[in-house]
C-alpha cells in the first residue's frame, strides 16, 4: 500500500505569504497584494477572489483597477519614462544587476509562489526564476553595443503576459526594456502569478527601476494599456483570439508592438529509424502539462511508421509523473520529481476533459490515457484541475484538438501518406513558434524544412524560445511584429536610425532577421 502523502515542511501557501510579508512589506498588506504605479504601491483596486490550482485553496487574487485609474497610471509612467531615459547607462546597469541580486536571493520563494500560483512542479519553478535572471544578465554584460547609436522610445513600453511565465517571459522582458531607458509597464495575468510579480516589481522598485505593475481585465484596461497615446510600444504574449484585437489597435494607431501569439507547434516523423532517441524525449515535451507556447501538442507520422513510433512512444508517454507538487512521503523529504501538476484552473481542466471526449465521440481513437490512481495527491484534497495525459490518433477536424494548440497534457496524431499531406499537417495553423522534423536524411529535412510555416525547425531535436542570444518569432498569425531575442529585444524597444525597418511580421512587410 502506497504511504499517505503529506505537504513538504514549510511550503504552505500560509508560509509563502507571510515570507512575502516580511520581505516586501511595502507592496503585501494582510491578506493583499497592491498595485505599483507613480512609483507608489497603491492600496486600490477591487480585489477578486481566487484559489491555487494546486488545491483549490485561497490564495491572493489580482486588485483590479477601472478605467480611469490606469489611465492615471499610464500618465505616470509616461513620466517616468521621460526622467529614466536619460539616467546615463552605466547608472541603468547598476541599477539592474542589483534588481537581479534581490532575484536571486530571494529565488526560493518566488518558486513557491510561481507553484501555488500558477501550478508549477518545483523543477520548473526554479527554471522560470533562474532563467529570467541568467538572461537579464547576459544582456547587463553586453548592453552596450546593443544600444549604441539607439535611443529609448518615446514613452514607456506596456506588457501584457499570459500566465504560464511570469518570470522569464514578462519580467525578463520588463527588466531588458527597462535597461534600454525605457519605463514599463505590466498587467498581471488574470489567471495567476500576481504576488510571484508584486515580489519581484517589489526588488525592482526598491533600485529605483521605473515599474508599473497593475491588475485588471483586459476589456477595462486595454484603452489605457494599449491604445493610449503615451505608450511607445506594446509588448504582447497570449492567444490568437486577444491578439488579433490588440493588433488592429496597435496597427491602427502606428504604434510600435511585439505580439506572440499562439499556434499550433508540430513535429513530423518522415522515413525515420532512430525510436530510442524519441522515446527519451517524449517525457520532456510534456514538461508542464505542455502549457507552453513552444509546447508540442501535434505528431504528424508517416502511416507505413506508425507501428514503429507507437512502440517508441507509448512506454515514454507511460513514464510520465502527474501530482500534487508538494506533496511527498516525509515532510523533509527533497521536492517531489513530477513532470507537471495541474493545469491553469478547474474550468481549464473541464474544457480539456470536454474536448477530448467530444473528439473521441466524433472518431478520434484514444492511444493512451493517464491512470488517475497512479497520481500524487494528498489525501481529500480537490483534483478539479488536474488532467491525466491523452493521446488521441486523428482527432476530427470539426475538434478544437485538430487546429488550435490545446494548452494542456493532449498529444494528438495524425497520419500521412505523401510529403504534401505531411506540410500540410505541419502547417494547419497557418504559422507556428517551433516545429520538429524528424528523419534520416539531412538533405530531406533541409528541402521540406523550407516549406515548415515555423520560425524555429529542428531536425530531431525539440526547439524552444531560447536565451540569450537566441532570436525567436513567429511565421503566419502566430507573431505580429518586432522579432525578439538577443539584439533584436533591445531594437525592438528602441529607436535606430529614421526609416530603419526592424525584423518582424508587420501589416505591411515581413524581414526575417
Amino acid at each position: 500500500m502506497a504511504p499517505t502523502l503529506t505537504l513538504k515542511s514549510g511550503t504552505s501557501w500560509a508560509d509563502a505569504w507571510q515570507r512575502c510579508l516580511a520581505v516586501a512589506p511595502e507592496a503585501f498588506r494582510g491578506d493583499r497584494v497592491l498595485n505599483l504605479w507613480n512609483a507608489a504601491w497603491q492600496a486600490d483596486g477591487r480585489v477578486l477572489p481566487a484559489v491555487s490550482p494546486v488545491d483549490g485553496s485561497p490564495i491572493a487574487g489580482p486588485p483590479r483597477l477601472d478605467r480611469a485609474t490606469a489611465h492615471q497610471a499610464v500618465r505616470a509612467s509616461l513620466d517616468q519614462h521621460r526622467a529614466w531615459r536619460h539616467i546615463p547607462l552605466p547608472e541603468r546597469r547598476a541599477r539592474v544587476a542589483a534588481t537581479l541580486d534581490a532575484l536571486t536571493q530571494h529565488r526560493e520563494l518566488l518558486a513557491l509562489l510561481l507553484v501555488w500560483e500558477i501550478g508549477k512542479p518545483w523543477r520548473l519553478a526554479q527554471a522560470d526564476v533562474d532563467r529570467a535572471v541568467d538572461g537579464v544578465r547576459w544582456y547587463v554584460d553586453g548592453i552596450e553595443p546593443m544600444v549604441a547609436g539607439r535611443a529609448p522610445l518615446d514613452g514607456p513600453v506596456s506588457n501584457i503576459a499570459s500566465w504560464n511565465y511570469p518570470m522569464s517571459v514578462l519580467v525578463h522582458a520588463m527588466l531588458v526594456q527597462a535597461l534600454a531607458g525605457n519605463a514599463v509597464i505590466a498587467k498581471t495575468p488574470t489567471d495567476g502569478g500576481v504576488a510571484c510579480l508584486t515580489l519581484a516589481c517589489a526588488l525592482a522598485a526598491r533600485e529605483e527601476i521605473p515599474v508599473t505593475l497593475v491588475s485588471g481585465s483586459g476589456g477595462e484596461l486595454s484603452q489605457a494599456l494599449v491604445r493610449a497615446p503615451e505608450i511607445g510600444c506594446v509588448s504582447f504574449v497570449g492567444g490568437r483570439d486577444t491578439g488579433a484585437a490588440v493588433a488592429t489597435a496597435v496597427a491602427d494607431l502606428g504604434k510600435r508592438h511585439i505580439l506572440e501569439q499562439e499556434g499550433l507547434n508540430t513535429w513530423g516523423i518522415w522515413n525515420y529509424s532512430d525510436w530510442d532517441a524519441l522515446t527519451a524525449v517524449v517525457p520532456r515535451l510534456f514538461d508542464y502539462g505542455k502549457q507552453r507556447c513552444t509546447a508540442y501538442p501535434r505528431f504528424v507520422v508517416q502511416r507505413h511508421l506508425f507501428d514503429a513510433f507507437l512502440a517508441a512512444y507509448l512506454p515514454a508517454v507511460r513514464t510520465l509523473r502527474v501530482g500534487h507538487p508538494l506533496a511527498v512521503d516525509r515532510r523533509d523529504d527533497p521536492y517531489p520529481e513530477l513532470d507537471f501538476g495541474p493545469v491553469i484552473n478547474a474550468a481549464k481542466a473541464k474544457e480539456l476533459t470536454d474536448q477530448i471526449a467530444e473528439a473521441v465521440d466524433r472518431g478520434a481513437v484514444p492511444l493512451h490515457r493517464g491512470n488517475p490512481a497512479e497520481a500524487r495527491f494528498l489525501p481529500g484534497q480537490d483534483t478539479s484541475a488536474y488532467v491525466q495525459p491523452v493521446t488521441l490518433l486523428n482527432p476530427p477536424r470539426s475538434s478544437p484538438l485538430h487546429h488550435a494548440e490545446p494548452f494542456g497534457p493532449v498529444d494528438t496524431v495524425v497520419l500521412v501518406d505523401t510529403e504534401a499531406e505531411l506540410l500540410a499537417a505541419m502547417n494547419a495553423s497557418n504559422g507556428a513558434l517551433v516545429a520538429t522534423l524528424s528523419t534520416d536524411d539531412r538533405a530531406t529535412y533541409e528541402r521540406l524544412a523550407q516549406q515548415i510555416r515555423a520560425f524555429k525547425v529542428g531536425h530531431g531535436t525539440a526547439r524552444s524560445r531560447g536565451d540569450r542570444d537566441e532570436l525567436f518569432g513567429g511565421l503566419g498569425a502566430s507573431w505580429r511584429g518586432a522579432f525578439v531575442g538577443g539584439e533584436l529585444l533591445v531594437r525592438a524597444v528602441t529607436r535606430g536610425p529614421e526609416g530603419e525597418r526592424l525584423p518582424g511580421n508587420f501589416p505591411h512587410y515581413q524581414l526575417m532577421p
